[in-house]
């Protein structure tokens, strides 16, 4: 007799990246109700039974203009912890954005580390794994969770479409701060082997104080070269800014920019800006903060629905000798 699948939810906003995710996995969503109360709460319930089975929850925590971070957050919580009190098995929640992963270490005088208290809520509402793409900062991520966590890194996303890109030039990987480091070289590696030559790595200093950003050291020789700027995310474009005009002053022949993230908080400021040839993201947010023509024109969307489809394939019931995994 063949396992059971699990059954895979999507909550309120998350629906089309699951959809495909469960398309690729050659199945459909299980469905659930969501149900919002005059005061601003809710409550979240599945519609099927869930007694005994493995559960895949998706749900994208990023705000947008109908639910903030904090609120998705809570409806991730409490349908874990519903999906737990059924009967389920095992939860697995998969967030292809993750919140407060930016605030993960202390910078001032009691300061709190938000990612550490994130894993002890998620730990204590009955997730048992978490699937997350391109985390701010792996090890403290790492560090936090007790749980089985998976971080999916797009750099081998990234050069599968850069290397496609560049042509015969000469290329640099740029990491827009010394935290992104390992990043950009995880994604300078991956593009080496794609295009079989050579790929220089460049780091730019960068001092944050609120929103100023400062630092005009760049280590690594952009002279003449294609420079590919790589971060986990863009929120209001300062960084990919401040990192670009360093990389075109010192003689970078052309600049492309990378981000899985497009959070875009800033609005299409760094998209009305021409310093930068092509802006590359991934689907893990949409890029509801733009205008779609802009979008159109300025923004390239790689999709992570297949990397995510493989990696839960690898770790549930879907594939067996009778039933092939259709990715």
């Amino acid at each position: 007799m063949l396992t059971q699948r699990p059954l895979l939810f999507a909550l309120q906003g998350s629906e089309h990246y699951a959809n495909r995710v469960a398309q690729r996995l050659g199945c459909q969503l299980a469905l659930h109700e969501e149900r919002n109360y005059e005061d601003g709460e809710q409550k979240c319930r599945p519609l099927e039974p869930v007694n005994g089975r493995e559960v895949v929850v998706f749900h994208a925590l990023y705000g947008d203009d109908r639910q903030s971070a904090n609120d998705k957050l809570c409806r991730l919580l409490f349908f874990c912890g519903a999906l737990k009190d059924a009967g389920a098995c095992q939860v697995q929640a998969v967030t292809p954005y993750l919140c407060y992963g930016r605030k993960d270490r202390r910078t001032q005088h009691q300061d709190p580390t938000i990612t550490r208290y994130l894993a002890a809520i998620l730990e204590t509402c009955g997730v048992d794994r978490l699937v997350a793409l391109e985390v701010h900062n792996p090890a403290a991520f790492d560090n936090a969770f007790r749980i089985p966590t998976w971080n999916l890194q797009c750099a081998e996303l990234f050069a599968e479409y850069f290397a496609g890109l560049v042509g015969d030039t000469e290329v640099v990987a740029v990491s827009p701060d010394t935290g992104g480091a390992k990043r950009a070289e995880h994604f300078r590696q991956a593009l080496e082997r794609r295009l079989g030559r050579p790929v220089g790595g460049a780091l730019m200093e960068k001092h944050r104080d609120q929103a100023t950003l400062t630092g005009t050291l760049l280590v690594g020789e952009v002279l003449g070269k294609t420079a590919i700027i790589v971060d986990d995310l863009i929120s209001t474009g300062n960084t990919l800014m401040h990192a670009g005009r360093a990389c075109q002053k010192a003689g970078a022949v052309r600049l492309l920019a990378a981000a899985t993230h497009g959070l875009f908080t800033g609005g299409s400021d760094l998209l009305d800006s021409p310093l930068f040839e092509r802006i590359t993201i991934c689907d893990s947010v949409p890029p509801f903060r733009l205008p779609p023509e802009q979008v159109t024109q300025r923004l390239h969307v790689l999709d992570t629905t297949a990397m995510v489809a493989t990696l839960l394939a690898e770790n549930g019931a879907w594939v067996s000798e009778d039933r092939p995994l259709p990715l």
